[in-house]
């Protein structure tokens, strides 16, 4: 009997260090939806911010300059993601940086340079931008996401418009 109870105590830890990831210890996340590990899917928030929430900046203007934004579609990411932030909050971010970083939807890869480094970031902020303008639903953008749809998209055609 005490041998169950130590094991079921056991598990039951175990359990809980998996569930509660290490970036919400850094980094306050309360509305962040984490997904179920077998879906793999990142974590994103479920609604867009509440009314009056100021979420961190995008780079932009001056910002968008230097070693990071060689490329012109480093800084063309970011000046699209400055005008869907809402939308940006709203859609997890494939590429593991929510477990490197802590980042917790893909709006937080462009609060720093990340978003201009990394390729998954960037293509999946275009078919935001582009599912936006085509009057996608957040939902919709969120699921061809989830199915790797961002992965067409040409990272050298942008900023070249």
């Amino acid at each position: 009997m005490k041998r169950a109870a130590v094991s079921l105590a056991l598990a039951v830890l175990v359990v809980i260090a998996y569930a509660v990831p290490a970036s919400t210890l850094r980094l306050p996340a309360v509305d962040a939806q984490w997904s179920n590990p077998q879906s793999d899917v990142p974590p994103y928030h479920n609604v867009p911010p509440a009314a009056g929430q100021k979420l961190p900046s995008i780079l932009h203007g001056s910002q968008l300059t230097g070693p990071y934004f060689q490329k012109p579609w480093q800084a063309a990411v970011y000046k699209e993601a400055a005008q869907i932030p809402d939308v940006l909050y709203q859609l997890p971010c494939l590429c593991g940086c929510e477990r490197a970083l802590g980042h917790t939807s893909l709006h937080s890869c462009f609060e720093g340079t990340h978003g201009a480094v990394c390729g998954t970031c960037a293509a999946e902020e275009a078919y935001a931008w582009q599912m936006t303008k085509r009057g996608w639903t957040v939902q919709q953008i969120r699921a061809g996401i989830e199915h790797h749809a961002y992965e067409s998209i040409d990272l050298n055609r942008l900023g070249q418009r």
